[in-house]
């Protein structure tokens, strides 16, 4: 059996759990009160962060599903998610709205990536 190890748990959730190469990043979120730029943009380092914590990096993303508080803020999303992904490396992807844990939250990413 395929060993599943779990990161920064707590008594809800853990960040980062991997199994059989494969690594599920809880929702990330950006500091309550910020742009929806900004968040993107924390959301991002997160990402970058978690991700190297577990052996991997952006560019062995498998899915991003991005959850905005607002469609409205779509175009400004996507213009930090288009300056940091990398091209050639694109996941598949969705995006939607959703009401999330707080009004102050306007994105939310949710990553599966392969280890390297």
């Amino acid at each position: 059996m395929t060993e599943v190890t779990r990161s920064h748990t707590g008594p809800r959730m853990s960040q980062i759990v991997t199994h059989n190469g494969t690594i599920y990043l809880a929702g990330q979120v950006g500091t309550a009160g910020d742009t929806v730029a900004a968040q993107t943009k924390t959301c991002l380092e997160n990402i970058d962060r978690l991700l190297a914590e577990a052996g991997s990096d952006k560019t062995r993303i498998l899915q991003t599903i991005i959850w905005l508080a607002d469609m409205k803020d779509f175009a400004e999303m996507n213009a930090e998610w288009d300056a940091w992904v990398p091209q050639g490396h694109t996941p598949a992807r969705a995006a939607g709205e959703a009401k999330l844990a707080t009004p102050d939250y306007l994105v939310e990413f949710i990553v599966t990536a392969a280890k390297a």
